[in-house]
C-alpha cells in the first residue's frame, strides 16, 4: 500500500493532489489561493498533517465542494490511524448490560479480570459451564421461576448459594425448627437477641445466610434446599427489628411446609400484599404476621383505636403482649399502607444479626471456594 492510504483509507491529501491535478495546479497555486505558505500546504497533501475545520472550509470554497467532504475524509483517516480497541471493551459491555458486573466485581464475588478469564468467572458463579448457559444471556435455557427474577436479584441468590455452601449443619429437623420458632417468640422483645439466631436455625439444621442487596434489587430474602438442608437467605435490605422478624418467619414457614425444594423461592417485598400473590405466599405471610403480633390481638386493638393510632396507644399494647413496639408500628404501617408511621420505634438491628451470621457485603467479602 502506498503513501497515500492509511491502512485501507486514503488520507485527505490523495484527493486534494487529485483535484491539484485534475486543474492543472501545483501547490504553490493552491496555497495562493487558501492564504498559506506551500511550506505549510505540503505536510497536508502528504498526509502528515491533519486537516483542520477551518481547512477543511477553506478546501470547500477553493475546490468548490461542500466542506464537509474533506472533514469526513480526515475522520476516516483519524479512525483508521486510531488503534484497535481492548477486545475486553464488547465483553464488558456484554456482561454488563445483563448483570451488575461491576458491582459483582467491586463487592469480590467476582475479580477484575480481562479476556475470556472474566466470562468463564462468571459462567462458573452462575454454576454453568459456558456463558451462553447463564440464565438472561442469548440462547440460555431459562428456568420458570426465573422468568420472573430480575438479573440483579438473580445474582444475588447465587451469591446466597455460594455462601450457603461453606456452612456445615446437622440433618434437618422439622421439629427442632417449630421449636426454635417458639423460643424465637422471647426474642422480640430486644433487638441485641437476634444474635441468637443463626445459631439455633444451624442446631435445626437450617443454613441462615446474610447477603448485602445489590442496587435496585429490592429483594427480602429467599428459601431454597441444599440436597436435604434447607437455606434461608436475608438480604436485611430495610434494618428495622419489625422487618426483620416478619421476613425471617415468612422464610421460615416456607422451609416448615417444604417451599423451595423444587425451585428456589425470591421474596420481593413481602410486607406488601397482593390479591393475586401465590398460596404459598399467602400460608407465608400469615404465619409472619402471626409471630410479629397475634393476628386476634392485632384485630382487637385495631378495631377499638381505629382510625387515631398514638405512640402511647402501640407502647402499652407492646408490652401487654411483651414485644418490641416497633412490631406493632410495623403491623399498622403495613395494615393501613402507611409507611411513614411511628419510625422512631424501628429499632435497627442488622449489626445484632450479621454479628453471628455467615454473611457478605456491609464491607465484608464472605470467603467461599471458587
Amino acid at each position: 500500500m502506498g503513501t497515500d492510504y492509511v491502512g485501507d483509507v486514503p488520507h485527505p491529501g490523495y484527493f486534494i493532489q487529485e483535484e491539484l491535478d485534475a486543474r492543472g495546479w501545483g501547490q504553490v497555486d493552491l496555497a495562493y489561493i487558501l492564504g498559506i505558505s506551500a511550506q505549510a500546504l505540503n505536510p497536508i497533501i502528504k498526509g502528515k498533517r491533519a486537516i483542520t475545520p477551518d481547512m477543511a472550509r477553506a478546501l470547500g470554497d477553493a475546490f468548490d465542494v461542500p466542506a464537509e467532504f474533506f472533514a469526513n475524509l480526515q475522520k476516516l483517516t483519524d479512525l483508521a490511524l486510531a488503534r484497535a480497541p481492548d477486545p475486553d471493551v464488547a465483553r464488558k459491555a456484554k456482561l454488563q448490560s445483563v448483570f451488575p458486573i461491576r458491582e459483582m466485581i467491586r463487592r469480590g464475588w467476582l475479580t477484575d479480570t480481562k479476556g475470556p478469564i472474566l466470562e468463564a468467572e462468571v459462567a462458573q458463579f452462575f454454576e454453568v459451564k459456558s456463558l451462553d448457559q447463564v440464565p438472561y444471556f442469548p440462547h440460555a435455557a431459562k428456568k420458570t421461576n426465573y422468568a420472573k427474577a430480575t438479573p440483579a436479584q438473580l445474582a444475588w441468590l447465587y451469591r446466597v448459594r455460594q455462601v450457603a455452601n461453606e456452612i456445615v449443619v446437622p440433618r434437618y429437623s422439622k421439629k427442632k425448627l417449630e421449636g426454635a420458632v417458639e423460643h424465637f417468640r422471647h426474642f422480640r422483645i430486644s433487638p441485641e437477641d437476634a444474635r441468637h439466631v443463626p445459631g439455633i436455625l444451624a442446631d435445626c439444621g437450617v443454613r441462615f445466610v446474610a447477603v448485602e442487596s445489590l442496587p435496585g434489587a429490592k429483594i427480602d430474602g429467599c428459601c431454597f434446599w441444599l440436597g436435604k438442608s434447607p437455606v434461608i437467605g436475608m438480604s436485611l435490605l430495610y434494618d428495622r427489628i419489625d422487618n426483620f422478624w416478619f421476613v425471617l418467619t415468612h422464610e421460615i414457614e416456607h422451609v416448615l411446609r417444604e417451599h423451595g425444594k423444587r425451585e428456589e423461592i425470591l421474596d420481593v417485598e413481602v410486607e406488601r400484599d397482593s390479591p393475586d400473590i401465590p398460596e404459598e405466599e399467602k400460608a407465608a405471610n400469615a404465619a409472619a404476621q402471626e409471630f410479629c403480633v397475634p393476628k386476634e390481638e392485632m384485630d382487637s386493638f385495631y378495631r377499638r383505636k381505629n382510625p387515631y393510632f398514638s405512640e402511647k396507644d402501640v407502647l402499652l399494647f407492646a408490652k401487654r403482649l411483651q414485644v418490641h413496639p416497633g412490631l406493632v408500628a410495623g403491623q399498622l404501617r403495613r395494615r393501613l399502607e402507611r409507611w411513614n408511621l411511628f419510625n422512631s420505634m424501628l429499632e435497627k438491628i442488622r449489626h445484632h444479626v450479621v454479628s453471628s451470621a455467615e454473611h457478605d457485603g456491609w464491607g465484608h467479602v464472605a470467603s467461599v471456594n471458587g
